[in-house]
């Protein structure tokens, strides 16, 4: 009895690995890749813009300075000051938020997280699928739940955008009988303002905001890495050469 039971576990869990369903991702949901390119100054801009509009409502980037992200994202003083900032801020100023804290936690649970750091701590592919994960939950208070965080206390802020998508479950039955039941992805229940293609360059530019913010001198350090080890590379070289040069007459 024992090992019958052994074997139907083992081979449930082979159903659920191969399932679609399941990857390395959080919660074992299938990642799609972000493939956000870091030097697209374009795409920064419109991350940028996607950030203060849908984000800075509730999430604070306060370890920006508005003056870095001008010269950074190649924009000048006064196109930040009419484009991305909106309540009176000045360009040394940090991307803070007004919202109370006590306020945030009465309203969402807990309080909006500041957003600086959040593509180095979770990753890039993380946050370009969290903001695509968001699925219809009438048991949620907000309506809505995350497939890459189960039980987020966020909204989906986006809907009008991306619209509103419900799930779609694949049944397995164990060898014992059981069915269980496994998310395999979304049908579109409502329609949004964007296609899903457009949907996802308006999510990629996002996160590629997010890369940039979380380390605004990374491709400055990638070029000054690259000069070094080209550097060290012909150091080695005439090195070399200059050792063979004192030791040829040496047997």
């Amino acid at each position: 009895m024992i090992k019958g039971r052994l074997i139907g576990v083992i081979v449930l869990g082979a159903l659920v690995l191969s399932s679609p369903a399941f990857a390395a991702g959080s919660g074992g949901a299938k990642m799609e890749p972000a493939n956000n390119v870091l030097g697209n100054v374009r795409s920064l801009q419109r991350g940028a813009r996607n950030f203060v509009n849908y984000c800075m409502g509730c999430h604070s980037a306060k370890y920006v300075r508005y003056n870095r992200l001008a010269d950074d994202l190649q924009l000048s003083e006064q196109q930040v000051t009419d484009n991305l900032m909106f309540v009176g801020e000045k360009l040394l100023d940090t991307m803070d938020i007004a919202m109370d804290p006590l306020d945030a936690g009465r309203w969402f649970g807990q309080v909006p997280p500041d957003l600086s750091l959040i593509a180095r701590a979770k990753g890039t592919d993380y946050v370009f699928n969290y903001l695509k994960g968001f699925y219809l939950d009438p048991d949620r208070r907000n309506g809505t739940d995350n497939l890459f965080l189960p039980g987020a206390s966020m909204p989906h802020v986006l809907w009008e955008l991306q619209g509103l998508q419900k799930p779609v479950y694949e049944a397995i039955i164990d060898p014992n009988g059981n069915v269980h039941k496994f998310m395999v992805g979304f049908e579109q229940a409502t329609e949004g303002l964007l296609s899903p293609k457009e949907y996802d360059q308006f999510v990629r530019d996002l996160t590629n905001f997010l890369e940039y913010i979380s380390e605004p001198v990374k491709l400055e350090r990638q070029k000054l890495g690259v000069r070094v080890l080209l550097f060290l590379l012909l150091f080695f070289l005439f090195s070399y050469l200059l050792k063979r040069e004192y030791w040829k007459d040496i047997k």
